[in-house]
């Protein structure tokens, strides 16, 4: 087992790690940018190290300070959290190459799956199910023409190397194609670097599902269940729960099984998540994320089980100790995801913590490293807590995040609290009646009402 580990990341991320460090007996090194020399993993971290000024190119993207990070203080190993370069094989790669471990997957799967045209033709490949759409990225308004006679529309355009929203666009009709074409290829060049787009299906009233995955390199590979994160705005997750509302039993091993077995034939190491568009009782792959991801607590509430953990066991040659028939999903989980933003205008609201109190009581967890006198900068993503509640059903778990709600306190900066409080009261949420569209509605509406 590794005995030192150096954390590439920030935030409540880098404090979960740091605390699954701790209880392994694992000493741990912050990495830091000068914006961040006061932040609460910083603080508790072994040793630290500032490895640049706030700009993340110039810190935490910053691969050989994080690297000279390492080597001064003798780390074994380097976990690089999630964002950032948790899904940068030629980092992945580096890091190997200079005798530390990377805990994560292999350079080569990350490549893959980074790759959003490369990983569909693997996804079908293995097995998993595949939104109709062009074999490849699609360069030229006739091939574009004759994937949309194919597949019919509405039909959905999409950036090879996309996240986030950006480089997608939606057409209707032959008319509105070559142009929302064209958007999408600009798009996709100001924030990749790179114009590539691939067409698919545009489904209308979809889920968004994703499966968890643990898998040791060693040929056992187990899933922890799916998580529902269709509550989006503008493509960004703001509340996701386990299991699915959507989903039964059935539905859940079948898609757990496929996935499994198609992680098992690629070889694939590490935590990693297989999202998928779900309509009409059929699954159909969107991308794999070889990383944690921000909502795996609430996998871990349902089943138990440390991911963190499990992902540094994994990282340093361990088998899993678990096998599927182990793992029993219990209760309903639902984490939301606290920013530091206005609820309404969403405009992002960093500055002084003046006062911080977090909730607690039974089934109540908060992963954040903020506290009374804290600075958020602007600097970064305005995630700032999560708040992650447990109930044995999941009106009990709604119940319970009603009231955690009520006890969270952040003052000093405006947070979406207030919207999470808005959204957990609407009927549709509570009645589990939404898909990845609803939550654009909700927050167009005065008064929390959908449309």
């Amino acid at each position: 087992m590794f005995e030192k580990i150096l954390i590439a990341n920030r935030g409540e991320i880098a404090l979960r790690i740091h605390r699954a460090c701790r209880e392994m007996g694992i000493k741990t090194v912050a990495v830091h940018s000068t914006a961040d020399a006061d932040a609460m993993h910083v603080r508790l971290a072994d040793e630290s190290v500032c490895i640049g000024p706030p700009a993340s190119k110039d810190s935490y993207l910053n691969m050989s300070a994080i690297l000279s990070a390492a080597t001064i203080t003798g780390a074994d190993a380097i976990h690089p959290g999630v964002g950032f370069l948790s899904e940068n094989a030629d980092f992945a790669a580096m890091v190997e190459e200079h005798g530390f471990v990377f805990i994560g997957p292999a350079p080569e799967h990350i490549r893959l799956m980074g790759d959003k045209v490369a990983a569909k033709q693997a996804a079908g490949g293995l097995g998993i199910p595949l939104v109709p759409g062009s074999d490849g990225a699609v360069t030229t308004g006739e091939e574009a023409i004759e994937v949309a006679k194919k597949v019919g529309y509405p039909i959905l355009i999409k950036a090879t190397a996309g996240g986030g929203g950006r480089g997608m666009k939606v057409a209707t009709n032959q008319d509105e194609l070559l142009p929302a074409l064209h958007i999408a290829k600009t798009e996709a060049k100001a924030a990749f670097g790179n114009d590539e787009v691939y067409m698919e299906r545009y489904l209308s009233q979809p889920r968004h599902i994703e499966v968890q995955l643990l898998a040791d390199g060693h040929g056992r590979v187990i899933h922890l269940g799916e998580r529902d994160c269709s509550l989006q705005r503008r493509h960004q997750k703001l509340l996701e729960e386990a299991p699915s509302p959507a989903l039964n039993e059935n539905a859940r091993a079948a898609i757990g099984e496929r996935v499994t077995a198609a992680m098992k034939k690629l070889g694939y190491r590490s935590a990693g998540t297989i999202e998928f568009l779900y309509e009409n009782g059929e699954f159909f792959f969107i991308e794999m994320n070889t990383r944690l991801q921000v909502e795996h607590p609430i996998s871990e509430a349902i089943t138990g089980i440390d991911l963190v953990r499990e992902q540094i066991r994994i990282a340093a040659g361990i088998p899993l100790s678990i096998q599927q028939s182990d793992i029993v999903f219990s209760g309903h989980a639902i984490e939301c995801r606290i920013n530091a933003e206005h609820p309404d205008t969403f405009m992002p609201s960093p500055g002084l913590i003046s006062d911080y109190h977090a909730p607690g009581g039974l089934g109540v967890r908060v992963d954040s490293g903020l506290y009374s006198g804290y600075r958020v900068p602007s600097h970064y993503d305005s995630l700032i807590a999560k708040l992650i509640v447990h109930g044995q059903t999941r009106n009990e778990c709604l119940m319970r995040l009603r009231r955690a709600l009520e006890e969270f306190v952040v003052e000093g900066v405006a947070t979406t609290i207030p919207l999470h409080q808005r959204l957990i009261q609407a009927s549709d949420f509570i009645n589990g009646d939404y898909d990845i569209h609803w939550l654009e509605r909700f927050v167009d509406t005065t008064g929390g009402e959908t449309k």
